[in-house]
């Protein structure tokens, strides 16, 4: 079993592709349960505040969001690839799209659908993160007709993609592109009411999708956080890789603080151990869990430099 461990919960669409990357990478892994809402005061131990789901931890270390997470499990395991030469680039923006674009208005329109079944307190919990009131459950029933008629044009872009009988969105091959687009698509499922119909009548799209789901999420074992915590008590953070900080980025051994661009109100403050055009890694300390290192992407994320 690696050190590698996953905090998630089961029906988090961002979880499902990360579970969906560790099996593509034939990966074992052990998985941590955390709450859907506010508060998750195990994980921000952890992590100092970042509360979005997955995280990924390897001792002390801990990669926040997907595309990074995508980046560090590619660094460790280069074959099979995220990143085919041949799509470099494309599949880039096509993430970008799929995550942004084709995902805000497919969760409003899925989580709208099965306003009544999703748990208690996560409409509340998720305006928050964005800075917006509470929205009625009314309200969340009539933003999913709303956004059922932004996600069909794009379904059928999807569907377009797959017309010319390629296995994959833009080759023979997986790359990461169909692992972002997967997971929004999976997420259709809903709690209790199923909202895949919408993509009947696509059979290509369909066969994509069940393709995409045979990768299987690799070697499962669930643990306790309790014991994620202890580890990284134990452990000392990775040596880091050489920084190469861009022009006006903090310095290694500067203080920053990070936090995700879209409206997050929650900071993560440290000292910056690593940076470079991709990632800024900031070591804290927790008096639970001791020395610790969260990793940001850059893309996607603001930095300050900290407030003396």
């Amino acid at each position: 079993m690696s050190g590698l461990i996953l905090h998630h919960y089961d029906f988090s669409n961002f979880a499902e592709k990360a579970r969906l990357m560790l099996g593509f990478k034939d990966l074992a892994w052990r998985g941590v349960e955390i709450p859907p809402i506010a508060p998750k005061p195990k994980l921000t131990s952890l992590t100092g505040g970042y509360r979005r789901t997955p995280v990924l931890q390897d001792g002390a270390d801990i990669w926040c969001d997907t595309n990074l997470i995508a980046r560090e499990l590619e660094r460790r395991v280069a074959s099979p690839t995220f990143y085919p030469a041949a799509t470099a680039g494309t599949d880039e923006a096509l993430t970008r799209w799929a995550e942004q674009q084709f995902m805000r208005p497919s969760a409003l329109y899925v989580s709208g659908i099965n306003a009544d079944h999703m748990p208690e307190g996560l409409h509340e919990d998720r305006a928050r993160l964005h800075g917006l009131p509470t929205p009625s459950i009314e309200a969340v029933r009539a933003a999913a007709i709303r956004n059922l008629h932004l996600v069909k044009p794009q379904i059928r872009w999807l569907a377009d993609m797959l017309a010319d009988d390629r296995p994959f969105l833009l080759s023979t091959l997986p790359c990461i592109a169909d692992f972002a687009t997967y997971h929004v698509v999976w997420f259709y499922r809903g709690r209790h009411i199923d909202c895949r119909t919408v993509f009947d009548p696509y059979p290509k799209l369909l066969a994509w999708r069940d393709r995409m789901a045979r990768i299987g999420h690799g070697t499962r074992i669930d643990i306790d956080a309790d014991v994620a915590m202890a580890e990284a008590r134990a452990a000392e953070p990775a040596t880091p890789r050489p920084s190469q900080p861009q022009e006006g980025d903090p310095k290694p051994g500067e203080r920053a603080r990070v936090r995700p661009a879209d409206n997050a109100r929650d900071w993560v403050e440290g000292e910056v151990l690593f940076i470079d055009a991709h990632e800024i890694a900031l070591l804290r300390h927790d008096p639970i869990v001791g020395n610790v290192v969260v990793h940001f992407p850059r893309l996607g994320y603001d930095w300050r430099r900290s407030r003396l």
